[in-house]
């Protein structure tokens, strides 16, 4: 794939319909919907699907019609991840052909009791970005024969980078250029740190991708040139740059915002109606008033 972006600015909001949009959707949909206008940019709308046993047509409905209630408009149609998983699995097959990803049967349960042994003698398990344990990749250690064995066996199985192969692997410094900022005021030319991430999961036996190599490999597509989203993804990023180091794609400006908080000062969650765009419009409020709250 060409590593440029296009030369208009390309935005995207790109929400998953496994619930109702809250204010902080809100925000991130009018930033991007706006940036784009103000640099004659293009603005699209991608659903992010991957998750299908979560993922409904009724909040994709409910999606749109909050969209559009608050006035923005995109590009139709909007991109649809789970009409593209063969354009993930390709990426996927070129990480396993180059011996950079691996397949891994450890379940939640026994990596936390794994964890939980560890930590019992009083010491500390290392923990990613958002305080999820580092997975311990024993089946770093197989044999090819041994690995095909496994797979054979039928054995759910997750496929994850093999971090420490994937840097060595790199073919460009791994940075990005902020222009917001990130949770600690990170802004301007920012050094990633994938590495805090451990063998991150980039596939599983119930979907075809993570939100990592399917979000990297959308944008690229797509010629997404910004990424405007908010601090929960900012160290995401990292992750993000090596893959696009890794799969030759080109590297898009980001730019990461506030997050919307509840009254409990965390950040909101679909489960949480009463934040919702739509409890917000059944209220009599307006576009303007969900403007005035979160800009």
């Amino acid at each position: 794939m060409n590593k440029t972006v296009s030369k208009q600015p390309v935005f995207r909001f790109a929400p998953s319909p496994n619930g109702q949009l809250h204010l902080g959707h809100a925000l991130s949909a009018i930033l991007n919907h706006d940036m784009a206008k103000a640099e004659r940019g293009r603005f699209l709308l991608r659903i992010e699907d991957i998750d299908i046993a979560r993922s409904t047509p009724d909040f994709e409905a409910g999606i749109v019609e909050d969209l559009e209630w608050l006035g923005l408009d995109w590009e139709k149609p909007a991109r649809r991840q789970s009409e593209h998983l063969d354009l993930y699995r390709q990426a996927l097959g070129k990480l396993i052909d180059r011996d950079l990803v691996y397949p891994a049967f450890l379940t939640r349960g026994a990596i936390k009791t794994a964890v939980g042994e560890f930590e019992a003698k009083g010491k500390t398990w290392p923990r990613d970005p958002d305080g999820a344990p580092l997975y311990p990749g024993e089946e770093r250690k197989l044999s090819a024969d041994a690995r095909q064995r496994a797979l054979a066996s039928g054995k759910p199985h997750a496929w994850r980078l093999d971090m420490t192969k994937a840097l060595a692997h790199a073919t460009e410094p791994l940075t990005w250029q902020e222009s917001g900022s990130g949770p600690d005021g990170e802004t301007g030319v920012t050094a990633a740190n994938p590495a805090a991430w451990g063998d991150v999961v980039l596939s599983r036996s119930d979907a075809p991708s993570s939100y990592h190599l399917a979000v990297t490999l959308d944008d690229a597509l797509q010629g997404v040139s910004h990424v405007v989203r908010g601090h929960d993804l900012f160290h995401a990023t990292s992750v993000h740059r090596l893959l696009q180091s890794l799969l030759d794609l080109p590297q898009p400006a980001y730019h990461h915002h506030r997050l919307i908080l509840g009254p409990d000062g965390r950040k909101l969650s679909k489960s949480n109606r009463d934040t919702g765009i739509a409890a917000f419009r059944q209220a009599g409020k307006t576009p303007d008033d969900i403007r005035t709250m979160i800009l």
